[in-house]
């Protein structure tokens, strides 16, 4: 029995990295499911065969490393992923982070970032960290997905227009260029984007279930190579699209160069970790399934580094596209594994057909992806009903992340939406007595109040204080000030943790203080109703026998403080 609750506990532990493939496969995998995973499996590759060349060029890249990334990172995520729906690949998201890594740095230091973030994200998922990422504030995830949707806007403002210009990675630069190159717009490119998003938006809103991205690149591509318009394609900015994938290669890794290229990756990991299980939720939600975060954590880390190999860009799970993986009835990650094959096969044959894509129709489609992940109802909300302390954060992380870096704004973010909340449950915590406390910053000299008097004149053997709230080191102010406000000391204090959920060193710290303090008026300290796990961490603090004494409850207490043993 001894050795088989660790073998248990084990196998429970190993459950969490199992890829969701293996489950299915352990539960026995049919043709009627196939049939149901390839259909959903050419609806993906449809929608993802557009996007992720748009998404290629738009992040300083070019159009095949976008393909290549949904084809490798695409097939790996779904193969190790701990969810039976995600569909994995480049994503809008990355646009700004990569473009701006690609600038500092070059491709070769983007593909250090991704080393990097691929074993981070595989050594968070190792360590069980998955759980702890999702727990990111939502006005901070808020802030900066608007800030990623305006940024990628005003770098699709070249392609919309056809203008003859260079952008930098910054956004002010970026709108002085795009300003300055404004005499140079091409009405037929602009006609052209028009054309791609009237396409889109009518389709999605007459037949959203049609392919809406792919038919408006069909149709811009069409009408353009017919009436010979004079625009960007695809074939005139980047001389096409290989017809292969290209050979593995392990990329040449600078040591020295690792201190600066490290907060790109740790952005870098931080989106996909992020965006990964954020789309497993979702897949959760509309499904009824459970994900496991950890598997997918690992499954992104050995995507992004198998995208590396291929000379990729960074992958994760794509919410959209896991999405309608799921309403095309899409059941298990096989689905997701056969997207990736239908676009190599995509890749393989039509490559040639791809040179007459351009380029912006193709900026209509991340302007249209721009004002979906902008989430105007999610910001709506929080400026409407939110706290003003939820409001500074968002507009704060939304003005770092198109201001400033996309890391600065994850890392403020955070800390301001950290700051808050501890101070929300600071005020949370109350502490409560029946005894007298004296007005704070009134001078020794000052004479006592009658009421004080009368409280010193009737001495009581013992005084109760509740504590009610999580006791850590943001409540330690409030119960400091409390007790620095006591009068004439009792000969026992009981100290009511009833409400106490949990205790942190600053807290205990507090407590031992307050000990030395009672100690040094010969008063006796009782805790009393402390839960079990308090009062181990007290015990872990050093905080036990001989100095205070523990007490189930606080009339138990009070008795024995009354009865003359106050501990």
């Amino acid at each position: 029995m001894h050795q088989t609750q660790p073998d248990k506990a084990e196998r429970r532990g190993l459950e969490l990295f199992t890829p969701k493939l293996v489950t299915i496969l352990r539960e026995g995998y049919s043709f009627g499911t196939f049939r149901h995973d390839s259909v959903a499996a050419l609806t993906v590759a449809i929608v993802a065969l557009p996007l992720a060349m748009a998404i290629g060029i738009a992040s300083g890249a070019t159009p095949e490393k976008g393909l290549i990334t949904a084809i490798v990172a695409g097939f790996l995520i779904s193969a190790l992923g701990g969810s039976r729906f995600q569909i994995g690949g480049p994503t809008a998201a990355f646009i700004v982070v990569v473009f701006q890594t690609i600038d500092r740095h070059g491709y070769d230091g983007l593909l250090m970032a991704m080393v990097i973030a691929g074993v981070i994200l595989i050594v968070f998922g190792a360590l069980r960290l998955g759980t702890f990422i999702k727990y990111i504030p939502y006005p901070v995830i808020t802030g900066f997905t608007a800030g990623i949707a305006v940024s990628i806007f005003a770098s699709q403002l070249k392609d919309l227009l056809g203008l003859d210009a260079t952008l930098p990675a910054d956004f002010i630069p970026k709108l002085g260029v795009i300003y300055e190159a404004l005499p140079s717009i091409n009405i037929l490119a602009v006609g052209i984007a028009v054309l791609a998003l009237a396409i889109i938006i009518g389709l999605k809103m007459a037949r959203p279930k049609w392919p809406g991205f792919l038919i408006a690149v069909v149709a811009c591509s069409a009408l353009t190579t017919l009436a010979d318009l004079d625009i960007a394609t695809i074939g005139s900015a980047f001389g096409g699209v290989p017809r292969t994938l290209p050979v593995p290669e392990l990329p040449t890794f600078d040591l020295s160069r690792v201190g600066a290229i490290l907060p790109d990756a740790m952005t870098i990991a931080f989106l996909a970790g992020i965006e990964s299980l954020l789309s497993a939720v979702v897949a959760d939600g509309m499904t009824g399934r459970r994900h496991r975060s950890n598997s997918e954590l690992v499954a992104q880390g050995f995507a992004n580094l198998g995208s590396v190999l291929f000379g990729g860009l960074p992958a994760t799970g794509a919410i959209a596209r896991t999405a309608t993986n799921i309403r095309a009835g899409g059941r298990t990650p096989v689905s997701g594994m056969l997207h990736a094959v239908i676009l190599l096969v995509f890749v393989l044959v039509a490559a040639p057909l791809l040179s007459y894509i351009p380029l912006a129709a193709l900026a209509a489609i991340l302007a249209f992806v721009a004002w979906n992940i902008a989430e105007f109802d999610h910001i709506r909300a929080i400026l409407t009903g939110a706290t003003t302390g939820d409001r500074f954060v968002l507009l704060i992380t939304f003005l770092l992340t198109v201001l400033v870096d996309l890391t600065v704004a994850i890392e403020v973010g955070v800390v301001l939406a950290a700051l808050l909340f501890m101070h929300r449950m600071a005020n949370a915590v109350e502490i409560e007595t029946e005894a007298h406390l004296i007005e704070e910053d009134v001078p020794d000299s000052t004479p006592r109040s009658a009421e004080t008097i009368d409280a010193s004149r009737n001495h009581r053997r013992s005084v109760v204080y509740r504590i009610n709230g999580p006791f850590f080191f943001g409540a330690t102010q409030k119960f400091s000030s409390v007790l620095d406000s006591i009068g004439d000391a009792p000969d026992v204090y009981i100290l009511d943790l009833s409400g106490v959920p949990f205790v942190d060193s600053t807290a205990a710290a507090a407590l031992k203080s307050f000990v030395r303090h009672a100690q040094g008026q010969d008063a006796g300290i009782v805790l009393a109703s402390a839960t079990p796990r308090v009062r181990h961490m007290l015990r872990d603090f050093g905080i036990g026998h001989p100095d205070v004494r523990f007490s189930p409850d606080v009339s138990s207490a009070m008795a024995s403080s009354e009865a003359g043993s106050p501990g």
